[in-house]
C-alpha cells in the first residue's frame, strides 16, 4: 500500500525552526515565489539548471542561496571577487541561517515572510531597454516579467551586502539589515529599493 507523505511535507520547517505558511501579497509574483516546504534549502540538485522558466518551481530561499554563490556581479560585470562564497555550500547555508536568526531576533517575525516582503518591495515593475533605430540608439520602457523582477530583486539584495562585507561587517548581519529595510519599505536604508527607484525613474524618462 502506497503511503501518503503529503501531511509530513506540510509540517516541514526551514532549518527545523521556521514555518513555510507565508502569504505572497503581490498577485503578479504569487505563481513565481515558491514556498514549497523543505528543511535544507538546497534540494533541487541542479534540476532547474538551463531551464529559466522552471525557476518558478525553485524554492525562494534556495534561489537566495544560489544568488549568494556569485555576489560579486553587478549586472553582467564581475566587479568583486566571489572567492569568499563561490562553491562553499555549507558556508552559504550557515550565513543564511544566521541571517534568519538575526531577523527573527530583531523583528519577532517569521524571516521567510521578511524575505518575501523584501522581494516584493525591491522588484521593479518597469525598466528601460535600448534598441537601434537607423544610426541612433533609442530607449523605451517595458514591463518586467515576474521571473525577472524576482531575479533583479534577489541580485540587488545580495550584491550590496557583499560589497558592504568588505568593510569588515559580518555578512549575515548586513544581509539581515538589508532584508529588514527592504521589507519595511525603508528606502533610506535599503540599496535594493534605491536601485528599484532608479530603474523605474530611468524607464519613466524613456517614455
Amino acid at each position: 500500500m502506497k503511503k501518503d507523505f503529503s501531511q509530513y511535507y506540510k509540517n516541514l520547517k526551514l532549518f527545523g525552526k521556521w514555518d513555510w505558511n507565508v502569504e505572497v501579497k503581490d498577485p503578479s509574483l504569487k505563481n513565481y515565489i515558491s514556498l514549497k516546504p523543505c528543511i535544507i534549502p538546497k534540494v533541487s540538485y541542479g534540476r532547474h539548471y538551463g531551464k529559466s522558466l522552471n525557476k518558478k518551481d525553485l524554492n525562494i530561499v534556495e534561489r537566495l542561496v544560489n544568488k549568494m554563490f556569485g555576489p560579486g556581479h553587478k549586472g553582467k560585470k564581475h566587479l568583486l571577487s566571489s572567492d569568499y562564497c563561490a562553491g562553499q555550500t555549507e558556508k552559504i547555508l550557515k550565513i543564511v541561517k544566521k541571517t534568519f536568526e538575526i531577523i527573527e531576533e530583531k523583528t519577532k517575525r517569521n524571516p521567510i515572510e521578511i524575505l518575501v516582503r523584501a522581494i516584493e518591495n525591491a522588484a521593479p515593475i518597469e525598466e528601460p531597454i535600448s534598441f537601434q533605430v537607423g544610426g541612433i540608439i533609442a530607449r523605451k520602457p517595458v514591463i518586467v516579467s515576474p521571473l525577472r523582477r524576482i531575479n533583479i530583486a534577489l541580485r540587488n539584495l545580495v550584491n550590496v551586502c557583499y560589497r558592504r562585507k568588505f568593510n569588515g561587517t559580518e555578512m549575515a548581519k548586513v544581509l539581515a539589515e538589508e532584508l529588514i529595510a527592504a521589507a519595511n519599505n525603508d528606502i533610506s536604508k535599503s540599496f535594493a529599493l534605491k536601485e528599484r527607484e532608479r530603474i523605474e525613474r530611468e524607464a519613466e524618462a524613456a517614455r
